[in-house]
């Protein structure tokens, strides 16, 4: 079981001409080849792994972004950390 949960807003700035949401969409993919599970929701993404797993993903999102191409990117996040175990099935489950 996972110790960390993250939910993760992208906001990219897109050079002239280009859509954020182009970002977006290479970030969703970044974080599905994480292997680590994730649900996309309408305004953040929230992500399920090990602690260290999660942070070293923040780091390749804004590094790997930016390398192709866009001027920057903020990432609003929150976390849950529980050395035991935390799922978002636990959190959320009996509303699904």
């Amino acid at each position: 079981m996972s110790n960390t949960l993250m939910s993760v807003q992208v906001i990219p700035k897109a050079p002239e001409g280009e859509h954020p949401y182009d970002y977006v969409d290479m970030a969703i993919e970044m974080i599905a080849a994480s292997g680590l599970k994730y649900e996309v929701h309408a305004l953040e993404t929230t992500i399920e792994g090990e602690l260290s797993e999660v942070f070293t993903l923040l780091e390749k999102l804004n590094t790997e972004l930016t390398a192709r191409g866009a001027i920057s990117v903020m990432l609003q996040i929150k976390t849950a950390y529980h050395p035991t175990g935390i799922t978002s099935d636990e959190l959320v489950g009996k509303y699904r």
